[in-house]
């Protein structure tokens, strides 16, 4: 029997033209992404993990290949984006900005206040509803984010280093957020980081990218079960001995990296 598909990514390439030049961004990536899978993307910096990110939310076109994302409720939007940095709108309330897909889709007032009021329950934000982000620290910020995110209840959640930015005890507490609120929905989840650690904690499989251009070095099956506590999960000696072999992968694309600048600056 086949397994069901939810995102399907056939040779995908970016190639991005410069006036002497073109350079290749993303080459030849195909992936099939189950339904429900928490999928993580890491690889070294300028691999390509956010221009994939970017085509997936329409924010950028391919080049070559193609991507199918298996819709099925077209009353919902197909995908909802986190990104790296603050998204928020400053003007608008925490409540207001949490609301702001669904009041766009002209969802009826009295399901907005439900299903903004149970977010922002989860993410800790009820008493700052009436707040503004100048108000906010920058974790409540991200928080905020992710409230609007899953509000919208989108098909696929893209999600761009949303926790890059924080210190390590607020990137820990909204990892745990995070798991706890997906463990409710079970959405497809795109998640791009820089961080193994993460990528180990919150996914079911994560690809691994080489570094420029980027393409699939290897993928792997996260054996964890679910729900996972942050902080058990990375006492396991079994929890290290993975991060361990992910960190093997891409030392040998930052390694390959750092010789391919060498040899360009050797020949400038």
């Amino acid at each position: 029997m086949t397994e069901p598909v939810k995102i399907r990514i056939k040779n995908l390439t970016k190639e991005f033209h410069t006036k002497d030049k073109v350079f290749t961004a993303i080459d030849d990536v195909s992936l099939d992404i189950a339904p429900g899978t928490f999928f993580m993307i890491v690889g070294p910096s300028g691999c390509g993990k956010t221009t994939l990110l970017r085509i997936l939310a329409g924010l950028e076109k391919p080049t070559g290949g193609s991507i199918e994302i298996d819709q099925s409720d077209c009353t919902r939007p197909c995908n909802s984006m986190v990104f790296q940095g603050d998204s928020i709108f400053p003007w608008m309330t925490v409540w207001d900005n949490a609301a702001y897909g669904l009041a766009m889709r002209n969802v009826p007032k009295g399901e907005i206040k439900e299903v903004v009021g149970h977010y922002l329950e989860r993410t800790g934000l009820t008493r700052f509803a009436r707040a503004y982000p100048h108000q906010l620290s920058g974790g409540m910020k991200q928080r905020v984010s992710i409230a609007r995110a899953f509000a919208n209840d989108p098909e696929v959640l893209l999600m761009d280093e949303p926790f890059s930015a924080l210190d390590e005890q607020n990137k820990t507490l909204l990892q745990e957020e995070l798991l706890r609120i997906w463990d409710e929905t079970k959405k497809t989840v795109l998640f791009i980081t820089h961080s193994v650690d993460e990528a180990v904690t919150l996914g079911d499989k994560i690809m691994v990218m080489t570094s420029h251009p980027g393409r699939t070095k290897a993928l792997i099956d996260v054996p964890f079960e679910r729900p996972r506590g942050v902080l058990e999960l990375r006492a396991r000696p079994e929890y290290g001995e993975l991060v361990y072999k992910i960190w093997g992968y891409l030392r040998e694309e930052v390694q390959h990296a750092k010789a391919d600048a060498e040899c360009a600056g050797g020949k400038s």
